[in-house]
């Protein structure tokens, strides 16, 4: 006896979750969503550690957006507690501010400064290259090799062991560089956590009765117990293939968590290490989430290759990776009942905020 649903949904992140939800409310449509994790939630699932520490399980995710759409549609299921993300870097013995504003010049000179001084020191520590063609170049035409030996060149090398110079200039593009005093990590409009984590609000998107979930399976398990009309696809795209073309790369993380009898361990929410350290940054998420406690949850992150046993985390932004997921592409334009939707399903690396967006505008597609 086949078990029957309108849609057979891969995972239960931000895209999955959205699309199931949109297709039940919206258009009375059953979903069975999967996922082989024992978790909902996907990447930004959160947890109440041993501590009582509220931590984010792989990794710190910062929600922020531009679009009210984004934020209408997910304050349906959370009330916001707004933050304010500040990251500083730790190399050369101290902390240094970040991204690269005034106040990290002035660091550097050991001595007050004004927008106008940096501004006329960057022109002379920037190389002239007018089209940056990968991630170093991008850094050299904006600040100069100083600040990025100090800052970019070590951790991007740790983050997707590539040097620099084999990445897309958008991987270190993203990192803003101001001459002001502005120290936002991020300067979206919208800048908050759910009140009460990730898992709660992806709890209450699942919840509509049109929706069942199913963790710890694989979907290829179900061939012979379920039938559905169309499959909403958000895993490895390369795996969906059965590795047909190759394996694309991506990388992984290992995350080492650590209770400290102290209320904080570190004077901001995230400490990048590009330098000194094998891992990458120390994450204290209680900075951002407000939580009163007199002790406190740090999480060290360690990049690590991808492979068996391993969850893949960030697709690698470079050029013959590209050229690789473009043979799946073509593929997955020609399948007729399967969408593909998310940052592994089309091998780029999208904010949480963005994957909403696509799996809204997918559901308009669909309906």
């Amino acid at each position: 006896m086949f078990e029957k649903y309108d849609y057979l949904i891969v995972g239960a992140g931000f895209a999955g979750s959205v699309l199931a939800e949109r297709l039940a409310e919206g258009s009375g449509k059953t979903s069975l969503v999967v996922d082989r994790r024992e978790h909902i939630a996907g990447n930004a699932y959160d947890e109440v550690d041993q501590a009582g520490i509220l931590i984010h399980k792989y990794g710190p995710h910062y929600f922020r957006t531009n679009s009210t759409k984004v934020v209408d549609y997910l304050s349906r299921f959370t009330k916001w507690h707004e933050v304010k993300y500040q990251v500083l870097v730790w190399t050369e013995g101290k902390y240094w501010q970040f991204p690269i504003n005034l106040n990290t010049f002035e660091q550097y000179l050991g001595r007050p400064s004004t927008s106008e001084e940096m501004e006329a020191t960057l022109a002379k520590w920037r190389e002239p290259i007018a089209n940056p063609k990968n991630s170093e170049e991008m850094v050299l035409s904006q600040v100069g090799r100083k600040f990025y030996e100090m800052f970019f060149k070590n951790y991007t090398t740790k983050q997707w062991k590539r040097d620099p110079s084999q990445l897309d200039a958008s991987v270190c593009g993203r990192i803003p560089v101001r001459t002001n005093r502005d120290d936002r990590f991020v300067t979206e409009s919208f800048q908050a956590l759910p009140e009460e984590g990730y898992t709660a609000m992806f709890k209450k998107i699942l919840a509509h009765p049109k929706i069942t979930v199913r963790l710890q399976t694989d979907y290829r398990q179900l061939a012979k117990t379920v039938i559905y009309d169309r499959m909403i696809y958000t895993g490895m795209i390369d795996e969906f293939y059965q590795f047909s073309e190759g394996r694309l790369p991506y990388r992984s993380m290992r995350f080492e968590p650590e209770t400290l009898p102290v209320e904080y361990f570190q004077p901001a929410m995230q400490v990048n290490y590009p330098n000194e350290n094998e891992y990458t940054r120390v994450v204290e998420i209680k900075h951002a989430t407000g939580q009163k406690s007199p002790v406190t949850t740090i999480v060290r992150e360690y990049p690590e290759d991808f492979g068996p046993g391993k969850e893949a985390y960030y697709p690698v932004p470079a050029p013959d990776s590209k050229e690789l997921y473009e043979k799946y592409a073509v593929k997955a334009k020609k399948e007729e009942r399967v969408t593909f939707v998310g940052r592994l399903a089309t091998y780029r690396y999208y904010n949480m905020d963005q994957v909403v967006a696509m799996a809204l505008t997918e559901y308009d597609k669909l309906k």
